[in-house]
């Protein structure tokens, strides 16, 4: 593994989330493989759990970690090429990069979409060009696309839970949120269960609010939430805004909220959800605070999603 910013990087799926799962049982096992390495984590927009969870991965193998908010703290950085620099921009990616990577021995970056543009977006210019002119490693902590660590431990998660079960039914539902929401979560976790291969895949939210195809090849897609639901094993709640309205929020329908009575029909599935949570308008109180929410395990599990790729890439560079 030379970059982390999709399942495209990952030669199996199985095996990464096993090694997470090893970490899991043995967190220090590898205490000293990062032992005189230095990571860096920029952060062009807030993060709470891919931060902190990225950190203690780090620590675990005996990295140590920089963390810079480039949006607060930072120059404005210019990322095309050929610009004439009299705006507002201060310093462009081809001169900020190569020092980073001076730096440090991994470079993890998190950006974040405009959602005005999807071209622009769907892109990845801002992550492509750190990976061009660093010169070293680069892990997405998230994209304007995709959320890859997140769904690594989403997929570590649901093999956590689903042992009893050959091939699990998986529902990605779209719930309403109060504004407009990136696509990359509901993209990344499509991207991943699509590729590991071994669920029953079904993707339902209202009309309009299709992703890309290049994501959801593969899945069962329906606009009929309590038809998909029947006999779920898991079930993935997520906001997105739309695809082809490009942002918009064209559905605001509250009917889609996950409640007990939603899950009343599922096969006492485990409900997942990547956090932060709009508590009583994504998902209600009884599902978050009741039995079958797994959302605080998912989310202990990014540090072991971290670990996997950080070691991973560690061996290999």
């Amino acid at each position: 593994m030379k970059h982390f910013t999709s399942v495209h990087d990952v030669a199996d799926i199985k095996d990464l989330a096993q090694k997470a799962l090893d970490y899991k049982s043995h967190p220090l096992k590898d205490s000293s493989l990062g032992i005189n390495k230095r990571i860096g984590l920029l952060f062009l927009n807030p993060s709470l759990r891919t931060r902190i969870s990225t950190q203690v991965a780090a620590r675990n193998l005996g990295m140590d970690s920089i963390v810079f908010n480039i949006d607060k703290e930072g120059w404005n950085l210019e990322m095309a090429d050929g610009a004439i620099m009299n705006g507002t921009t201060v310093e462009h990616i081809k001169d900020a990069a190569p020092v980073l990577g001076q730096y440090f021995n991994i470079l993890c970056i998190r950006t974040f979409p405009a959602l005005l543009n999807k071209e622009d977006d769907y892109s990845e210019h801002i992550i492509n060009q750190f990976i061009k002119y660093c010169g070293i490693p680069v892990v997405s902590l998230e994209s304007a696309t995709l959320h890859p660590l997140q769904s690594l431990a989403d997929i570590i998660s649901i093999r956590e839970e689903h042992k009893s079960i050959a091939k699990p039914k998986i529902v990605l539902t779209w719930a309403p949120h109060i504004k407009p929401i990136p696509q990359c979560v509901a993209n990344s976790f499509a991207q991943w269960v699509n590729n590991w291969g071994e669920a029953e895949f079904i993707i339902t939210h209202p009309e309009g609010y299709e992703l890309d195809p290049a994501y959801t090849n593969g899945a069962t897609i329906t606009h009929d939430q309590c038809e998909a639901l029947k006999g779920a094993d898991f079930v993935y709640v997520k906001n997105w805004s739309s695809y082809k309205d490009y942002g918009k929020v064209i559905c605001t329908d509250t009917s889609w909220m996950l409640t007990q009575k939603h899950l009343d029909v599922t096969n006492n599935a485990k409900v997942m959800h990547c956090l932060p949570v709009r508590r009583n308008v994504e998902l209600s109180d009884e599902v978050l605070d009741g039995k079958h929410s797994i959302v605080t395990k998912q989310a202990a599990n990014r540090v072991w999603a971290a670990q996997a790729v950080l070691s991973e890439i560690i061996r290999n560079n």
